[in-house]
């Protein structure tokens, strides 16, 4: 095992190979790329506070405080009087399995084909071109997610989670936070049926499915609006439980949706242009822009 006490800005020479990253850090950024090429790089450019503590043992790359540790993580969720702050930039290759625990620190990854796990307490999380099967947990930081298209699992308690070009398997719950999904058109043509189940408490829902969709759908809220862009599906309910249900297609996949007393909003994707690009961010039934 080789170990480094890092006090200072510098780049840490990596001889040996990584196959799974591990960082987790109070305050600051994280960077994570994944690329083709078979070595590491790290380079921490700011840090203040205690010394971080870079290990490599095996092909495993670790990255964090003494005092910090994964099992005991989101006992970290009142950062005050946690006086440090790091920046780490990680280049892997990309199929490794990759970890990152953020405390009040911006956390950014793209082009991981491994697992991924992300817990954020504080901190925004951006999840970008990930192919392989994902978790990410936030407390109150903002969640995006742009193709991602291996099977994506959110938690939120707060936190607003945007899913763009999402691929066929994603679940996520929130308990305020608001929840945007937009389907990829593309993911289902060659791959699995879809399968998206998303759950708030009082957090607004927004799904823009590509058209023509092919799922059987079921959504319901409690005490909101519902809003539904579909002719075939079904809208019940006057006074109370509100509902949205049918079959997409040929009713492939499924698209489950519940909220308690936030609203529920299906959207359809307009027909893309020849050589633009589509998307624009969904709106919810309340038409505010998420």
């Amino acid at each position: 095992m080789t170990e480094w006490s890092v006090t200072e800005p510098r780049k840490i020479p990596l001889t040996d190979p990584v196959s799974r990253l591990q960082i987790r850090i109070v305050n600051g950024v994280v960077n994570v790329v994944g690329t083709d090429e078979s070595s590491a790089r790290l380079e921490i450019t700011e840090i203040d506070g205690p010394p971080l503590v870079v290990t490599q043992q095996g092909s495993t790359l670790t990255v964090t405080y003494e005092d910090l540790h994964w099992k005991g993580f989101l006992k970290w969720l009142d950062p005050k009087g946690h006086k440090r702050r790091a920046v780490v930039s990680v280049v892997v290759p990309a199929g490794a399995e990759v970890e990152v625990g953020a405390v009040a620190a911006e956390t950014v990854i793209s082009g991981i084909r491994g697992r991924t796990a992300v817990r954020g307490v504080t901190g925004d999380t951006t999840l970008v071109g990930l192919a392989g099967p994902v978790r990410a947990e936030t407390v109150s930081g903002a969640l995006e997610a742009q193709t991602v298209t291996g099977a994506l699992q959110i938690n939120s308690v707060t936190g607003d989670v945007t899913v763009v070009d999402a691929g066929t398997a994603v679940k996520a719950e929130t308990v305020s936070g608001d929840l945007v999904v937009d389907l990829d058109p593309a993911a289902g043509l060659d791959g699995p049926p879809a399968d998206i189940r998303l759950a708030s408490v009082s957090g607004e829902i927004a799904i823009r499915l590509p058209h023509p969709a092919d799922a059987r759908v079921e959504a319901s809220t409690t005490s909101g609006a519902v809003s539904n862009a579909f002719e075939d599906l079904r809208v019940g309910g006057q006074w109370g439980t509100k509902s949205i249900t049918g079959t997409l297609g040929a009713g492939r996949g499924t698209l489950k949706a519940t909220t308690v007393s936030g609203s529920i909003a299906l959207l359809r994707r307009p027909d893309p242009e020849p050589g633009g690009d589509d998307w624009t961010a969904p709106s919810s039934a309340s038409g505010k822009v998420l």
